[in-house]
């Protein structure tokens, strides 16, 4: 009961049908929202409707259709409920239509009306417009002109700049238009075109200033050695006018030189060159030096360098200059291959080198940074050391002593005149020692010709003096003093040849030609002094020492001219203490200052004395051999001629007429005399010895086979005749028989073979007191087998074997003891 009461009391759910439709009215309600939407795309509504269920679009459509008879009613109840309302306005609006037409006619002839009452209103209207309009025009053009009128201003005063080649001022201007005008106006496309070229005008003017810095360094390139030379010269007048100084003011010492840059009006050439005013002026040419500033135009460089500063690119234009002036400096260092052959080069080398770091020292002083000090100084330290090289190499080359000089004096200024601008010139003065020595080489050569000339002119006998002014001429040239001669009478001869004043003379001239070099090398006399002795001491000791040994050892010289020699040399030691007096008087320096050198002479010309002794030796021995030559012994023969040979009766008078020379050796005091006899008593005892040697020589000579007792007898008396020419006293001063003792082995062999006192000479064999003490057994042997050989053909022993057969034997016996004798000394 309950339960049917609580069902009974609920509503009844609704069927499955009715939910269904319920669903499908709100499913097609959202697709009709949907389709009246405009907004909407159908495209997916209507996509929806055939996918969503079958027969969907049936029920679609009589969905619509029932949508549509709906819409239209509420049409129709619209249009019945507004009906009456539009009806009304209809009527109403016909109504006005009458009154309308009336109105518009009025209107349009009231249009008319006034239209044609206005045609003359309008067209002053018009024009009044026109004139404003066109007033309106002109004032704007006016006021836009006056914008772009300093514009274009500025942009012509740019162009007469740059044809003026005002370059500097017309990158100002550019400035001023970029920064101020351009800007105001900027809108115009002329003021565009403008900006756009400024930068190509920036760059052509980089290009132009840098044309004309090249053509500036191309022009001071060609023209550096004028600069070099107008430097050089002024520094040769601030040399002069310091040296005058000096000596009006009693001073001893050297002030650098000080040049300055600042020169007479000029005027400028396209080149970079100055021309100065009074060119036209030949004496104000002549009286006044041009200056470096007067010759150089530097506003190329002092242009370009504003140029690129103001453009923001001056390191690179430093980098550039410095390059391109590293690279004329090269230029400028390389000499000519010739240039050692004249003053000329030399000259033309240094006045470049002067000329460009002239321009170097002013660049540096006239601007700020473009070179440093420090680039200038790398400079020159490549340079001096390029510089030093090439004088080295080239001095080398010269061999006249007078281009050395001239080299010198170019070294010395041109130091001087860089030294002046502040550049160090040390290493050019210590390179002038270097260069002393090649002066000094070049001299020595130079003297050794005119020594050479001198021997091979002299006559090599006295001087003879015929009148007293003759007399006194020699004196002057060579300080010769000797009381004895003094007193002769005229005429007269001097001990010496011609060579000997004609040799001292030219030693002084070498003294004064060395002493040329000396000059203005900022040194001491002390040091001057030291030079010259020590240059003095090298022509004596080596160039006219080899002068003198070369003179001696000539084939044509002879005899007599050596003893002249001797005599030569002698006067010219004698004179070697005059020598130093003269060193002494041009240099002023007392010979007793510490350190000071002596000269060498005297062991000069004694080692060249000696050397002619020497050869008088040599050549006496050459000519004894010369005699020998001649001989011609019949070895063979039976007996002697009893006279002895014609070659040595000749060598034995020529003996005799060459010792009488030797009288003519200077004995004008005891050490002379003395010297003069030792060299006569050498030369006789050096002439026996090499005789009787050569004698020995003769019988022992290994081509002579055979000897007979008659060729013993010849060659005896020549030997006796050698004896009473060395006991005739050939030469004064041999004590008793010294002379003879030359001839003593010849004596004592050929008396044992002619005696043939073989026992007492094999009983006495090595007792001092011996008579035949200075016999060797190997001499008597080898000329004993040659006798042996010739008795066996020739039966020279026959009468000793008819008188007494034991002699023969007595031979053979003699022969063996010798041998033994020989045997024994060898062992």
């Amino acid at each position: 009961m309950d339960t049917d009461r609580v069902h009974a009391a609920l509503p009844e759910p609704p069927s499955q049908k009715e939910e269904d439709n319920k669903g499908e009215e709100k499913i097609f309600g959202n697709i009709f929202a949907e389709l009246e939407s405009v907004d909407l795309p159908l495209g997916t509504t209507l996509r929806s409707i055939y996918d969503d269920q079958p027969n969907a679009h049936k029920r679609f459509m009589e969905k619509l259709d029932t949508r549509i008879r709906n819409h239209d009613r509420e049409i129709e109840k619209m249009c019945n409920f507004h009906h009456q309302g539009f009806v009304d306005a209809i009527t109403e609006l016909l109504k006005v239509r009458a009154d309308a037409e009336k109105l518009m006619g009025q209107v349009t002839d009231t249009n008319r009306r006034l239209q044609e009452a206005g045609k003359e209103v309008t067209a002053q209207t018009e024009e009044v417009i026109r004139c404003r309009i066109q007033q309106r025009n002109m004032a704007t053009t006016v006021e836009k002109l006056q914008l772009c009128i300093p514009v274009l201003e500025m942009y012509s005063k740019l162009k007469e700049q740059l044809t003026s080649k005002r370059y500097y001022a017309a990158l100002k201007t550019m400035e001023q238009l970029e920064k101020v005008y351009i800007p105001r106006v900027s809108q115009y496309r002329f003021c565009q075109i403008m900006a756009e070229n400024l930068p190509k005008l920036r760059e052509e003017i980089k290009d132009v200033s840098m044309s004309d810095l090249k053509d500036f360094l191309e022009s001071i390139r060609k023209h550096s050695d004028k600069v070099g030379e107008t430097a050089i010269r002024q520094a040769q007048q601030h040399r002069t006018f310091i040296s005058t100084v000096a000596k009006q003011a009693g001073l001893d010492h050297y002030t650098k030189p000080v040049f300055s840059l600042n020169g007479r009006a000029h005027s400028h050439t396209p080149n970079g060159l100055l021309m100065d005013d009074g060119a036209g002026d030949e004496e104000d040419a002549d009286d006044e030096i041009l200056t470096a500033q007067d010759l150089v135009d530097f506003s190329p460089v002092y242009r370009c360098l504003h140029i690129y500063t103001v453009l923001g690119d001056r390191e690179t234009f430093e980098n550039y200059y410095r390059k391109q002036r590293k690279k004329q400096a090269r230029l400028v260092l390389q000499p000519q291959a010739n240039m050692h052959e004249t003053v000329e080069g030399y000259r033309r080398y240094f006045n470049q080198i002067v000329g460009f770091f002239v321009v170097e020292d002013h660049v540096l002083h006239a601007t700020q940074g473009l070179v440093t000090r420090a680039f200038t100084d790398e400079l020159w330290n490549m340079a001096l050391s390029k510089i030093i090289a090439v004088l080295r190499t080239h001095s080398s080359y010269c061999d006249d002593p007078d281009l050395v000089l001239e080299l010198k004096n170019l070294i010395v200024i041109f130091a001087d005149t860089l030294q002046g601008y502040g550049f160090p010139v040390s290493r050019l003065f210590d390179l002038l020692f270097e260069v002393r020595d090649q002066y000094n080489e070049t001299l020595l050569k130079k003297w050794a010709l005119v020594f050479r000339e001198i021997f091979e002119t002299d006559n090599y006998s006295p001087i003879p003096v015929e009148t007293e002014e003759e007399y006194k001429v020699v004196v002057s040239r060579f300080p010769f003093h000797d009381a004895e001669i003094e007193k002769q009478s005229f005429p007269k001869k001097l001990p010496m040849s011609q060579s000997v004043p004609q040799i001292y003379s030219q030693v002084k001239e070498f003294i004064y030609a060395s002493l040329k070099f000396s000059e203005s090398l900022h040194r001491s006399s002390t040091e001057i002094d030291d030079m010259l002795r020590k240059s003095t001491n090298l022509l004596l000791t080596r160039t006219l020492s080899s002068c003198l040994q070369n003179l001696i050892k000539k084939p044509h010289i002879g005899l007599t001219e050596l003893v002249q020699i001797i005599i030569n040399t002698t006067h010219l030691e004698q004179a070697c203490r005059y020598l130093e007096e003269f060193i002494t008087n041009i240099t002023n320096v007392s010979p007793e200052t510490v350190h000071t050198t002596r000269l060498y002479g005297l062991s000069t010309f004694k080692d060249a004395r000696h050397a002619a002794e020497g050869e008088i030796y040599t050549k006496l021995n050459q000519k004894i051999d010369e005699f020998i030559q001649l001989a011609d012994y019949e070895w063979c023969m039976a007996e002697s001629d009893g006279r002895a040979s014609g070659y040595l009766m000749d060598l034995i008078n020529f003996l005799r007429s060459t010792f009488q020379v030797f009288t003519h050796l200077p004995k004008n005091n005891n050490d002379h005399a003395s010297m003069s006899g030792k060299v006569a008593q050498t030369a006789c005892m050096s002439a026996c010895k090499h005789l009787s040697t050569s004698l020995m020589q003769m019988l022992l000579d290994s081509e002579l086979k055979q000897i007979s007792m008659g060729a013993i007898q010849q060659f005896n008396l020549d030997v006796m005749q050698c004896e009473l020419f060395a006991s005739s006293e050939p030469v004064p001063g041999f004590q008793g028989d010294t002379l003879q003792l030359a001839f003593i082995d010849l004596r004592q062999l050929l008396d044992l073979f002619m005696v043939w006192d073989w026992s007492t000479y094999l009983a006495d064999y090595g007792q001092p007191n011996s008579k035949y003490l200075r016999v060797n057994p190997a001499t008597a042997l080898a000329l004993l087998e040659k006798m042996k050989d010739t008795s066996k053909k020739n039966n020279i022993f026959s009468q000793f074997r008819k008188n007494d057969r034991d002699k023969q034997k007595l031979v053979e016996t003699v022969v063996k003891q010798l041998r033994s004798l020989v045997n024994g000394m060898s062992s």
